[in-house]
């Protein structure tokens, strides 16, 4: 374990900048989802009447979480956002930990640190040891947000510490993924797996008998049941199990090579198929997996969101607070719901444009991007075979949200037309999208260094736009300098072409200033 500390606040430099972002975030979850609820769910009249309108509904007991934590209003907002702040914990102790284990073995990084006086379980350990204290940080601003919003102090704590708990056990997983697969892609990717394997499991727990609960560590954090019931134990399950996968990591550490995992690469053909012969191919070829993903997950929240409209009617007019953030209000309760839904649902399929936007910058900055340009590739096309992936992928993946929640809702009224009514309103949505992407372009060009760190501010604050405008009261040019804020909201809104056309112009121009830039200036 020598040099254990010195990594760790290495470790913590490195992270000055990024981790902060994932504790605001989880924070801000708790501090909107408090507000709002204590505000809408004000009497116990009102929080009854919400128990009698979700208890019965599945799709919402899957999204969210068992019906015991609807007993109390500090109950409530654990069962609206516990799996969510889970899942954003989670991914940030695999980022965390992955950075720093398996990513500074590929680069060689690893190797120069273990050249000097350090252990060989010293990073695996400072990595560790830096996820548990984010996670402290994250439990301890749950607590404070969660009781500083007005909920009782002991139940604020237990939530704190069942988020924590959940963000440990992921960063055990990583560690002992990132000892099986000899690439971060490979390690992301299986823990990804489990993070939604977690959350299906525990969906099915909640809508059943809830045996299939305990075999998920978000399932262990919710059946905690914070404010309604304050139950401790469960948090032994996650602490247990996270030891247990510790050890397993140190174990099999201690028996590969450095650089090496458990599990080996797959070797590639001798010669490549006509499939992959051209840049685009190749683009498309190496974000596929990334692409599948993208769409299967859209694809299920699409479902989730279309399974509850047949019941939004009864839900609003029994809480008629909801119609303030629906777009046009009350008037057209459906029609305002699927807007917003399709509305948040675009900005999640702008991160994905922007990560496939990013990935372009990972292969320039891996110095695998100088190979492909060394032949008769431009720079123009090597940008416009990984911009087919962001744009047309960005397309493919709307499509599958809408199809999604097509079905969904049509089976639910029994209207086959609303599947492609619906894939239609996703597609309205389509040149905002690009025009996020085309700002990641134009980072990409002129500002590599800082390239995704401004194109994820960008998503962000769309996000922010698009959920939190009126909630936070923003001023008009605010709201405005959304792409998403000029977008005909559809179907509450009438559609209206002229918007959508300004748009893709505008990203379009920026997308050719971006490669404008690409060609001044030096790759990597």
């Amino acid at each position: 374990m020598t040099g254990t500390r010195l990594l760790l606040r290495f470790m913590l430099r490195r992270e000055r900048f990024g981790l902060p972002w994932w504790l605001l975030g989880a924070t801000l979850l708790v501090l909107i989802q408090s507000g709002q609820s204590q505000n809408l769910y004000d009497t116990p009249e009102k929080l009854q009447r919400l128990r009698e309108t979700l208890g019965g509904n599945t799709a919402v007991i899957a999204m969210s979480g068992p019906t015991q934590l609807l007993d109390s209003i500090g109950g409530e907002i654990v069962f609206e956002m516990f799996a969510f702040v889970s899942i954003v914990v989670a991914l940030m102790n695999m980022f965390l930990v992955g950075r720093h284990t398996r990513a500074d073995e590929e680069s060689g990084r690893a190797e120069l640190i273990r050249s000097a006086q350090v252990g060989r379980f010293a990073p695996l350990a400072a990595a560790l040891t830096l996820a548990v204290l984010a996670d402290l940080a994250v439990g301890g601003l749950v607590f404070g947000t969660a009781a500083g919003t007005g909920l009782p102090a002991g139940g604020s704590a237990l939530f704190g510490a069942a988020v924590a708990a959940v963000g440990m056990t992921f960063a055990a997983l990583t560690a002992v993924a990132v000892q099986i697969f000899e690439n971060t892609r490979s390690a992301y990717g299986s823990v990804g797996l489990l993070l939604g394997a977690a959350f299906a499991l525990r969906a099915a727990g909640d809508v059943g008998s809830g045996a299939l609960s305990w075999a998920s560590p978000i399932g262990w954090g919710q059946r905690t049941f914070p404010y309604a019931g304050d139950r401790w134990w469960p948090l032994i399950l996650s602490l247990g199990v996270s030891a247990l996968l510790i050890g397993s990591a140190v174990a099999v550490m201690g028996r590969r090579d450095l650089g090496a995992g458990l599990v080996p690469p797959r070797l590639g053909r001798a010669a490549a198929s006509r499939s992959l012969r051209n840049v685009y191919a190749l683009a498309w070829r190496l974000q596929r997996s990334a692409l599948i993903g993208w769409a299967s997950g859209l694809a299920l929240l699409g479902v989730a969101y279309g399974s509850i409209g047949d019941s939004i009617e009864q839900y609003v007019r029994e809480n008629p607070q909801i119609a303030d953030f629906l777009p046009g209000g009350a008037a057209d309760v459906l029609d305002a719901y699927l807007a917003l839904t399709v509305g948040v649902s675009a900005v999640i399929v702008a991160s994905y444009g922007v990560a496939s936007v990013l990935r372009a910058r990972a292969e320039e900055t891996s110095g695998r991007a100088e190979p492909v340009l060394a032949t008769a590739t431009s720079r123009l096309t090597w940008l416009a075979g990984n911009l087919s992936v962001a744009l047309a992928g960005s397309a493919l993946v709307l499509i599958s949200y809408g199809l999604g929640e097509g079905v969904a809702y049509g089976l639910t009224v029994a209207d086959p037309s609303q599947v492609p009514r619906l894939i239609g309103v996703a597609l309205t949505y389509l040149p905002a999208v690009w025009l996020i992407v085309a700002v990641a372009v134009l980072a990409l060009g002129w500002l590599p260094r800082a390239c995704a760190a401004l194109a994820w501010i960008v998503v962000a604050y769309c996000a922010v736009i698009t959920l939190f405008a009126d909630s936070f009261d923003l001023p008009g040019w605010a709201w405005r300098a959304s792409p998403f804020a000029h977008t005909p909201q559809v179907p509450a809104d009438d559609l209206a072409g002229t918007p959508l056309v300004v748009i893709g112009l505008v990203a379009v121009t920026v997308m050719i200033t971006g490669y404008a830039g690409l060609r001044r200036r030096d790759i990597g």
